[in-house]
């Protein structure tokens, strides 16, 4: 899968940056707001909160499963 086209998040639990999110589902928050859920392909959790426009973005690229 390209790489690029895949959300990139912050991993709390080895603290690296810009992580491509494996198995990503956008969910939409209470607020309105859109969130990424998944993996860095190691295990490890890991979330983002995304503007409208990059979630739609990625479930159009199929990077990310749409779970709303």
């Amino acid at each position: 899968m390209d790489t690029s086209k895949m959300i990139k998040a912050y991993c709390l639990k080895t603290k690296e940056k810009n992580v491509p999110m494996h198995d990503a589902v956008i969910t939409k928050t209470a607020r309105g707001g859109y969130m990424a859920g998944g993996n860095d392909g190691k295990g490890n959790k890991m979330a983002a909160i995304l503007s409208e426009t990059n979630a739609l973005k990625a479930i159009a690229d199929g990077v990310a499963k749409k779970g709303f």
